[in-house]
């Protein structure tokens, strides 16, 4: 163990002490024996007030999970919250029984349940895990850290930042009000009927829908105004501060857990290098600023100077000014005070970088065996999407499969595909061996091709990762069949 790695495990135990979770990922990794895993209620104060949450807790504290890449993922899942919910292990690929969607097969967990998660961890990765329903709103979510050989042996720091936007408001009002006053009703979702075809725009077919309707049409960036924006569970008006080496060298671990909220992460003047996306390994790319659309991960190597000091980190809200962030600190550096709003707005999310990123793994090339076009509409008056063509998307085991989707709305949808990774092949028609993921943003009128090989038997969700998008219709199933 070198002495990087001797000083992150030493500022783990002390993260997050206000909060009363730790983010620090203190791994309780023991072979062959389970993990105790609780989602329960906990306390945290934003803004000044007291705000009751979820979250998911080891039995010492520690928030979330931290594995073995090639172990196995051997976890007892127990429910403490009083009402039933359920966890979706976001990034990893499960058997399909296991993937925590409610009654995508298993039901949901009653209280006090224990429910027993045994399969491989996989390859290695940043990753997460977060409740499938409305209670996503409420920080029912956590990192879910999956360290390689190699990771162990770099002489750098990580630093995990979880993403999030909060409303002291309940999820099921916020829904009631995007809809004009009806609600879906209940924490939970019907996952069985979204995308089933069951709501289409009214004329809508397989073909586009005629350009001029979208002429003159605004793009909606953000339909609920939040309390607050968070990383790892506080504002900037009171960030997390994590102590760094002089000249040392971070890797950032960057989640966006929230549920309607895209940011950009401004690294400021140390600069970055982004390595993975969405826990998968890419050719470096160099930027100062990163997108990152809900459910998406970003990682990044940052160098610090060797005379030390303090850099704020900084998490952008689309068309917005708020932000929030966490700050690097050398011993003794001084921390100034930051406002959680800046006096521009963050941009607006493109695909752009995207466009730039190559995987350090790709698919391997050949045919598809199945070809999918899938339109994505919907519209803020009724508060309705969906996704027309996506009624029976079918694959089987090692068929290669494309879907092409088509952005028909005027909202950004980050489409995220369960059980399986894909490689971005197109964007706007231009062909390219794009980043391999598993969350790829569809801005308004874009169109991005997808590619990957069918999994494991059983019906794998492919949604919008906007948590009220999904609610309102916009999720539909692969079926993967033996």
């Amino acid at each position: 163990m070198n002495r990087r790695q001797i000083m992150g495990q030493m500022l783990a135990g002390a993260a997050f002490v206000a909060s009363g979770a730790n983010f620090g990922m203190r791994s309780a990794w023991a072979q062959g024996a389970a993990t105790r895993l609780s989602i329960v209620k906990r306390t945290i104060e934003i803004n000044g007030k007291a705000a009751s949450v979820f979250g998911l807790l080891q039995a010492d504290g520690t928030h979330g999970l931290r594995l073995d890449a090639h172990s196995e993922f051997n976890v007892d899942l127990t429910n403490e919250i009083g009402e039933p919910t359920l966890v979706h292990w976001h990034g990893l690929t499960p058997p399909w029984e296991m993937d925590g969607v409610p009654d995508n097969p298993s039901p949901m967990l009653g209280n006090m349940e224990t429910r027993g998660y045994v399969f491989p961890a996989g390859t290695g990765g940043t990753h997460w895990m977060h409740a499938h329903t409305l209670q996503e709103q409420n920080l029912l979510a956590a990192p879910l850290i999956v360290r390689t050989a190699d990771d162990e042996k770099a002489d750098e720091q990580e630093v995990v930042v979880l993403l999030h936007d909060f409303s002291f408001t309940p999820a099921e009002e916020l829904l009631a009000k995007l809809k004009g006053g009806s609600s879906s009703g209940g924490m939970a979702m019907d996952h069985s009927v979204m995308g089933e075809g069951g709501m289409k725009m009214q004329g809508m077919t397989n073909e586009a829908p005629n350009m001029d309707m979208m002429a003159g049409m605004a793009m909606d960036l953000n339909d609920i105004e939040y309390d607050a924006y968070l990383a790892n569970d506080r504002t900037l008006a009171d960030p997390e501060v994590i102590q760094v080496e002089n000249g040392g060298i971070v890797r950032l671990r960057i989640i966006n857990g929230a549920t309607a909220t895209a940011f950009t992460v401004d690294t400021g003047v140390l600069g970055g290098r982004l390595i993975a996306v969405d826990g998968q390994d890419i050719q470096p790319l160099d930027a100062r600023l990163f997108p990152i659309a809900m459910g998406q991960r970003l990682d990044i190597r940052l160098r610090l100077p060797p005379e030390g000091g303090s850099w704020p980190i900084l998490a952008l809200r689309e068309g917005g000014c708020q932000r929030t962030g966490i700050i690097l600190k050398t011993a003794g550096a001084d921390v100034s005070k930051l406002a959680d709003t800046g006096e521009t707005t963050g941009p607006v999310l493109n695909l752009n970088m995207e466009s730039l990123l190559v995987a350090d793994k790709p698919l391997a090339i050949r045919n598809p065996d199945r070809e999918y076009m899938i339109m994505l509409f919907g519209n803020m008056s009724d508060y309705t999407w969906g996704m027309q063509g996506a009624e029976n998307l079918i694959s089987k085991p090692g068929e290669r499969i494309e879907i092409t989707m088509h952005n028909m709305s005027m909202m950004s949808h980050p489409m995220h595909l369960h059980g399986h990774h894909f490689q971005v092949v197109a964007i706007n028609g231009r062909r390219f061996s794009g980043a391999v993921r598993d969350t790829v943003l569809m801005p308004p009128m874009s169109m991005v091709t997808i590619a990957f090989d069918g999994g494991g038997e059983g019906n794998w969700p492919l949604h919008c990762h906007h948590l009220y998008h999904m609610a309102s219709g916009m999720m539909s199933f692969v079926k993967n069949k033996a």
